[in-house]
């Protein structure tokens, strides 16, 4: 991990690179995923094949992508009670949240006596990407489907990558069905969102699209809004530990190793804090811990890459870094953490004191796990279950309100050269 220190007589110069753009906008990136949408919309199931084959390297026939029932059985009948009981845990949670911030249908009487307000239905037909690779995603299956079942959508379409044998990880199955997903497709990456996009022989499209997934995925994502709807912009993972003098060393360690264990090498973590004390101490915790872990050599790559261990002047130059960067996930390990947190207005989740870690919100907190990730936060918020909503304005005018409201809609008709405006409304006047 990289270390900078605002004594450091470069450290402007160093702080530019740690804002640096994110995988998210890389050229090269861009240039590849284009050619896979493209080929995906000129070729439908024949490319998603193909390229199944040359980025999962797994042979399949259109008729292989479906997972079918009997699939989804197996995968029930597989499923101990341990991991029945997780799903279960975690899927109330998420439910109850979703229920609670669930957007419900609206009405007013507006300056002219009208009747005003909004309805909020479900859209029919969504789809969802759930990251497979080197960790197949099961809390992502809860995290996504379960707010598409609490909204009320009635197709819930699962994109997800299968392994070289054309299988799919028998737990992730168990969640997406627990979840509520009605359809579940072996497809990953760029060509899954490019699938659901634009529809294919087998693939019918989607409305919108949702779910994490690597720098490709993320990419296919924001190449194709206006062609299909998408939530938000959530790539590889993210973790922001904010840290003064009173926070545990080892706790911001094992926070920042669990972020970057995911392995596409594009995760990001960063310790901002204004202790040189704490600062040093987790950068020998790092060192001691890694060794311990499973995937330490996907973390490695990741802290070579990009990570940061930042020491600044105070808390107040620490929470405008953090709004800079808008981290995924941002951890406050302060005194008052509460307080410091309420000037951080970008992060997509922000856990608040020493029994706060990222990890409960990755699986059984409640609040969706997926969060916009390179630098999108500051302009997306995270996943909730009314991005599965679709919100249409309702209006209805009598005799007497329409009359109200004459005067000033002939006065903008006339202001903009528009006569058939002003005489659509005056017509009903006479009638």
């Amino acid at each position: 991990m990289r270390v900078i220190r605002h004594t450091d007589p470069d450290f402007t110069r160093q702080l530019a690179q740690v804002t640096a753009p994110s995988s998210l906008f890389d050229p090269v990136i861009e240039q590849r995923t284009r050619a896979i949408l493209d080929d995906v919309q000129a070729r439908g199931d024949a490319a998603l094949l193909e390229l199944t084959e040359r980025f999962d390297g797994a042979k399949l026939t259109a008729e292989q992508l479906p997972v079918t029932s009997a699939e989804l059985m197996a995968a029930s009948l597989k499923a101990d009670e341990s991991l029945r009981a997780a799903v279960a845990e975690a899927e109330q949670n998420i439910a109850n949240f979703a229920r609670k911030s669930r957007r419900r249908n609206w009405q007013m009487t507006n300056s002219h006596g009208a009747k005003v307000g909004e309805k909020f239905d479900p859209f029919q037909r969504v789809g969802i990407y759930i990251p497979g690779g080197t960790a197949p995603l099961v809390s992502t299956a809860l995290m996504t489907v379960t707010l598409a079942k609490v909204a009320g959508c009635q197709e819930i379409v699962v994109c997800t990558p299968c392994g070289k044998d054309g299988r799919i990880n028998s737990a992730l199955l168990f969640a997406a069905r627990v979840a509520g997903a009605t359809e579940i497709y072996r497809a990953g990456g760029a060509q899954a969102i490019a699938a659901m996009a634009y529809g294919t022989n087998t693939i019918r499209r989607v409305q919108k699209i949702f779910g994490p997934g690597n720098a490709y995925v993320v990419t296919a994502k924001r190449l194709l809004v206006g062609h299909v709807a998408i939530d938000l912009l959530p790539g590889p993972s993210e973790v922001l530990v904010l840290a003064d003098d009173t926070a545990n060393p080892g706790f911001a360690a094992a926070d920042l190793l669990a972020q970057a264990e995911h392995g596409s090498g594009h995760e990001r973590v960063w310790l901002v804090t204004t202790s040189a004390k704490v600062l040093k101490a987790v950068e020998k915790e790092t060192a001691k811990q890694l060794p311990r872990l499973a995937r330490r050599e996907f973390i490695q790559r990741a802290l070579d890459h990009n990570g940061w261990l930042i020491q600044v002047r105070s808390l107040d130059e620490a929470v405008k870094l953090v709004n800079q960067l808008a981290p995924e996930h941002c951890e406050v390990m302060t005194r008052n953490p509460r307080k410091v947190s309420a000037g951080i207005v970008t992060a997509g989740a922000i856990f608040l004191g020493p029994w706060s870690p990222t990890v409960l919100g990755d699986y059984v907190a409640g609040p969706s796990h997926t969060l916009p990730t390179g630098g999108a936060g500051a302009s997306f918020a995270g996943l909730t279950v009314d991005h599965f909503q679709r919100r249409t304005s309702v209006v209805e005018y009598n005799r007497v309100s329409l009359r109200k409201a004459l005067v000033a809609v002939e006065r903008f008709a006339a202001l903009e050269g528009l006569s058939a405006h002003g005489k659509s409304a005056d017509i009903r006047h006479y009638a």
